[in-house]
């Protein structure tokens, strides 16, 4: 599977409660199940309106059908090629 890091611009998304966040994820899970295996959410940053999530999928398409089942918009989607991090200094 690729890795892909996906932007979603959601105003207020930042100031939202435990239980609407609870929501979101519960229909990004509900999307994964519909997608049998083709995609997989890693985890989300959440910051004032935006979202940043890492997802591993099949393919770009796959990750964007995930959205469109969830819901939830997609702002810009990139492939994460490698990942660098205070470690790499020693390598």
């Amino acid at each position: 599977m690729k890795r892909f890091v996906i932007e979603r611009h959601i105003p207020g998304i930042g100031s939202l409660g435990a239980a609407e966040l609870k929501g979101l994820a519960q229909a990004s899970n509900a999307a994964v199940r519909k997608l049998d295996g083709a995609v997989q959410w890693v985890h989300s940053h959440v910051a004032a309106d935006n979202t940043f999530c890492v997802y591993l999928g099949d393919s770009e398409e796959m990750v964007r059908e995930h959205s469109r089942l969830a819901g939830f918009p997609i702002t810009r989607v990139n492939e994460i090629v490698t990942v660098i991090d205070p470690l790499t200094a020693e390598g």
